[in-house]
């Protein structure tokens, strides 16, 4: 079933049930453009049989950026970088989608060019940022009268990945940033229109969302979410239920019909497997997710109905020719750290 054609219908065809998560990796050009080597990356991931891929998170805007050597999707030279990496991924007959990204306080002023990241709060992230060896920055909590602009910086991205070539974009949700800041109740302490209530703190995402669908319509959105994730530490929403309850038949009222649901680096089973069996029974659309998941533990989930597509990171990262391997049953290579050091 994994390595099976299939016709989902917001996607069309799908030569595999096999998706390539969103990895940021750091290699963008000068200008914060694509470049050539990651055309071949994700081409050769295409070739292998991956069926859909999603792209490293590209910055909507510089006022999004948290990390060194991202691209961007927001001028018209960083548009156009993009179009030589869709098109090496359609000529080995994937689909690629652009994921959206907005880092909000996760985050430094180093890399925003010198004004405070933005969020949600006013309350700096806990740690240390990686990127620049400093403490996170303290962001500037966005007043109620910015999230228009802020939707406009989603709406404009969008567009210039559909101008590229795109199938479609996924919009990222989840693991802290930007949106996730509204989401999370220890984050968002708002007392406005979008903090206080679970209704208020989706408010950001919805609204956000309808434009986008509005935009480019139903098959061409993907929304990318964390409920439960291990970066750090095991992380759960602290009211997981009653979002779970409010935001998914949201999104479906909305029209969306792609939802990733995304542990980042943990098991699965601890963390989005619980929560893709809550969603489940919620959900009438296409399901994703799966990230630390044996090539049999995959194709169980498929078969049992819990998910329609089936997303790696580092198996794909560390494997160039992962989907070839699972069709033909050879070895899956481990991944190891060092190998973040290059486009391989």
């Amino acid at each position: 079933m994994l390595m099976s054609p299939c016709q989902l219908p917001p996607i069309g065809t799908l030569k595999s049930r096999v998706v390539m998560a969103a990895m940021t990796r750091g290699f963008a050009g000068p200008g914060h453009v694509a470049t050539a080597d990651m055309a071949e990356y994700y081409g050769r991931r295409a070739d292998s049989g991956v069926g859909l891929i999603l792209t490293e998170g590209t910055i909507i805007d510089q006022s999004g950026d948290g990390y060194n050597g991202v691209p961007y999707i927001a001028t018209p030279e960083q548009t156009d970088s993009w179009r030589q990496v869709v098109e090496r991924v359609h000529a080995g007959d994937g689909k690629i989608f652009s994921q959206l990204w907005h880092c909000g306080r996760i985050s430094h002023s180093d890399f925003t060019g010198g004004e405070p990241p933005v969020s949600s709060t006013n309350r700096a992230a806990e740690g240390h940022n990686r990127q620049n060896d400093k403490p996170f920055g303290a962001p500037r909590a966005l007043e109620t009268g910015e999230m228009p602009a802020v939707y406009g910086l989603f709406r404009h991205a969008a567009e210039n990945a559909m101008s590229a070539g795109f199938d479609g974009v996924q919009l990222h949700m989840g693991h802290g940033y930007l949106i996730d800041q509204f989401f999370d109740a220890r984050v968002n302490d708002r007392t406005d229109a979008y903090g206080g209530s679970v209704a208020n703190r989706c408010r950001f995402a919805l609204e956000l969302l309808e434009l986008i669908l509005a935009d480019l319509g139903p098959d061409k959105v993907a929304v990318r979410i964390s409920p439960s994730r291990f970066m750090g530490e095991l992380y759960d929403w602290p009211d997981l239920d009653e979002m779970l309850d409010y935001l998914i038949p949201a999104l479906e009222k909305l029209g969306l019909k792609m939802l990733d649901i995304s542990c980042a680096n943990a098991d699965y089973f601890e963390t989005s497997g619980p929560v893709i069996r809550q969603v489940r029974s919620r959900w009438r659309g296409v399901l994703m997710g799966g990230a630390s998941l044996s090539v049999e533990q995959a194709e169980q989930e498929l078969s049992d109905g819990f998910l329609d597509l089936v997303t790696w990171g580092r198996h794909i990262l560390a494997n160039s020719d992962f989907a070839a391997k699972v069709s033909d049953g050879r070895d899956i290579e481990p991944f190891d750290p060092a190998m973040l050091g290059s486009l391989n």
